[in-house]
């Protein structure tokens, strides 16, 4: 699958898909991909951006456009990242979820990704509430 490389539109992107966090701007997605061992796979309608180092894998963020959800694009680029992190020699893999991210949760959780810990009030909405982050992880041996 290919699609967007362009910082700007990749935030663009980002923008669609999130409140909660709160979107990445250009210039933090470029200076991630900018970081030793950090990759972005692209599709028509969303991205992922992930990083594996020292054997471990993170899968940074991964945003679908709302018009473009429902439609494989997320387990696609999930299934792309295992695939990815395991070629750069990662053996685990993680991520952080909004707890109330109900469709997020439940596609990591198909992708064999668990619960394996708790950032209590990490995240906070617009409106000031605070939302927990759900660490999730998974073996990629």
């Amino acid at each position: 699958m290919t699609g967007p490389t362009d910082p700007a539109e990749l935030a663009a992107i980002h923008a669609e898909s999130f409140s909660v966090p709160r979107p990445w701007r250009a210039e933090e997605i470029a200076a991630t991909l900018g970081q030793a061992g950090s990759f972005l796979l692209t599709a028509p309608d969303g991205f992922l951006i992930g990083r594996a180092i020292a054997g471990e894998a993170e899968l940074l963020t991964l945003a679908v456009r709302p018009a473009g959800r429902r439609r494989g694009t997320g387990v696609t680029l999930v299934a792309a990242f295992l695939d990815a992190a395991r070629s750069q020699g990662a053996a685990r893999a993680f991520l952080e979820v909004a707890a109330d991210n109900v469709a997020a949760r439940a596609l990591y959780d198909r992708a064999g990704f668990t619960e394996a810990g708790r950032r209590r009030g990490y995240y906070r909405t617009p409106e000031g509430t605070a939302v927990d982050a759900v660490v999730m992880a998974r073996d990629l041996r």
